[in-house]
């Protein structure tokens, strides 16, 4: 079995996604999938977990290799809350029941990678505050941030990690070129982690404005 690298998605499904921005979420995803599967290096290392916030934090795609991993759509409520600080919860115990790190045959998993995805800011922010140091503690080899939309808080995104872009709109031209920088950096994090170090981010299309 060659090394894993994980990459874990939180994906914002909270009522203001519905509609349009929603049906951007799902195409811009399936086209990363698409664009990762004609990587093999990814297709011989990566595995995906998607979860996604709202009233409710699911595990909507547990832990899969690349090659089993067939994308289903994602749904969101009419309307409800966004739970920002649960999905980091479960993402933090989920990481430490997958994550393989010791092993006896010297397979240790990659550092994994952390995307989470938000058109708003949490609505638990205590919550949402409380995980920042946990998540920080994990050690993941890059954590980005994406702000979409009018109404994203890109601030709270900040205090979770340094890597944070803004995507003015969450139609799907916008979101299409977002994953497609995504699927840029996880096949930079599968050829740059023999050093330790963390992953060094491609540079991001005229769409993605890197906040500072």
């Amino acid at each position: 079995m060659s090394r894993r690298l994980l990459a874990y998605f939180l994906l914002d499904t909270s009522g203001s996604m519905n509609g349009e921005p929603i049906q951007a979420l799902n195409n811009g995803f399936n086209g990363l999938i698409s664009m990762l599967r004609a990587d093999p290096q990814a297709m011989e290392s990566l595995h995906l977990s998607v979860i996604t916030f709202d009233r409710e934090v699911k595990n909507i795609i547990p832990l899969t290799d690349l090659a089993g991993f067939y994308p289903m759509e994602i749904t969101c409520p009419d309307s409800g809350p966004t739970h920002t600080g649960v999905a980091l919860e479960m993402v933090s115990e989920l990481v430490k029941k997958e994550l393989i790190r010791g092993s006896s045959d010297g397979k240790d998993d990659w550092r994994p990678l952390l995307f989470i995805f938000t058109d708003g800011k949490p609505s638990d922010i205590q919550k949402y505050r409380q995980m920042i140091p946990m998540i920080r503690e994990m050690e993941f080899g890059a954590i980005v941030g994406c702000a979409a939309g009018p109404k994203a808080d890109e601030q709270f995104l900040k205090e979770l990690t340094d890597h944070v872009v803004k995507l003015d709109t969450t139609d799907a031209i916008t979101l299409s070129s977002f994953f497609k920088w995504v699927s840029s950096s996880i096949t930079m994090g599968g050829k740059s982690q023999g050093t330790g170090e963390n992953v060094p981010l491609p540079p991001p299309p005229s769409e993605l404005n890197i906040i500072i």
